[in-house]
C-alpha cells in the first residue's frame, strides 16, 4: 500500500512539473513571436546609428530586429506605410510632413536624434576669418537645404538676413548685407562634396559629406541646426503609442545611447531635448 501511494505521488509530481514546463514554453514562444520587427534606414550613418545605438537596447528588451537598408528617400516611407517595416530613420521632420501630406500617408515622428550637420568646407581657407572678399561658395540648389546654408552663413557673421524672413524658407533675396561679397553658386546637393575642389567654399549637407568620406570636424564651421532639420525615428501614427514606440523613445533618451553618439558619431548635432 505504501509503495502504491509513493508511486502515485511521484507520478502526480512529474505530471505537475511537465504541465508547468509546457505552459512556460508556450508563453515564451508567443512573446518572442510578437517581438520580431524590421526597421528601415538609408545606408550609411543612420543605418549605423540603428545598429550601434538603438538595436542593442531593443535586443535587451527581447526584440529580434532586422535592419532594411534603402538607397533612396522614397521607399522607406512607402515600406512604413505598407507595414513592411515598423519604423524608419533617415529623414527630418519637414521632409516627413511634406511626404506624408503629398502621398496621403499618416506618419508620425517619434523622437528627434543627433544628426550630421551641414558644414562650410574649403581647400582654400583654413578659418572663417581668412575668407577673402568676393569668394565663391557652392550651395544646395533645393530651397530647404539652401535655407540651411544661408542660416549657417549668418551664424558665422558672413551675411545678415532680413529678420522678417522665415528661417525655414530664407533665400538669397532675403540677404540684406553680404559682408564678404560672397558669390553664390547653386548646384545639386550630391555634387557639393566634389565642388570643394573647384570652389573657394562649399556648403555641404552632413549626409552627403559623410557619403563622400569627408570628416565633419574638418569643416570651417558646422551648422547650428534647427530641430526641424534633424532626423527623426518615424512610425505610422496609429502605432505611436504602442509598446515598441515607447521602447524606442526610452532607448534614445538613455545614457547608453548618448555614450555611443559621443564615441561613434562625432560632429553630429544633438537635438534640443538632449541639451536641456
Amino acid at each position: 500500500m505504501k509503495k502504491w501511494l509513493k508511486l502515485t505521488f511521484a507520478l502526480f509530481v512529474l505530471g505537475f512539473l511537465a504541465a508547468c514546463g509546457n505552459n512556460d514554453s508556450n508563453s515564451a514562444g508567443e512573446g518572442e513571436e510578437t517581438k520580431e520587427i524590421q526597421i528601415g534606414a538609408t545606408a550609411g550613418p543612420y543605418s549605423d546609428m540603428l545598429k550601434k545605438a538603438i538595436i542593442p537596447g531593443l535586443e535587451e528588451k527581447g526584440y529580434k530586429v532586422k535592419v532594411i537598408e534603402f538607397s533612396d528617400y522614397i521607399q522607406p516611407n512607402n515600406a512604413l506605410d505598407n507595414g513592411d517595416i515598423q519604423a524608419n530613420l533617415f529623414q527630418h521632420t519637414i521632409y516627413l510632413e511634406n511626404f506624408a501630406k503629398e502621398n496621403n500617408m499618416d506618419l508620425t515622428a517619434l523622437i528627434t536624434v543627433p544628426t550630421a550637420p551641414m558644414g562650410i568646407y574649403s581647400n582654400e581657407f583654413t578659418t572663417i576669418e581668412e575668407i577673402s572678399d568676393g569668394a565663391t561658395i557652392t550651395i544646395p540648389n533645393d530651397p530647404t537645404n539652401a535655407a540651411r546654408a544661408f542660416n549657417t552663413l549668418q551664424d558665422e557673421g558672413l551675411i545678415i538676413l532680413d529678420e522678417k524672413a522665415d528661417p525655414l524658407t530664407v533665400s538669397e533675396k532675403d540677404i540684406i548685407e553680404n559682408k564678404k561679397n560672397l558669390k553664390f553658386e547653386p548646384i545639386e546637393a550630391g555634387q557639393l562634396p566634389r565642388s570643394v575642389e573647384s570652389a573657394d567654399l562649399a556648403a555641404v549637407p552632413g549626409n552627403f559629406a559623410l557619403a563622400a568620406g569627408m570628416d565633419l570636424l574638418s569643416a570651417l564651421a558646422l551648422e547650428n541646426m534647427l530641430d526641424s532639420y534633424r532626423n527623426v525615428v518615424a512610425v505610422k501614427t496609429e502605432n505611436k503609442d504602442d509598446q515598441l514606440a515607447k521602447d524606442i523613445v526610452e532607448i534614445v533618451q538613455s545614457d547608453a545611447f548618448e555614450k555611443v553618439i559621443d564615441e561613434e558619431f562625432q560632429g553630429f548635432g544633438k537635438p534640443e531635448w538632449m541639451n536641456e
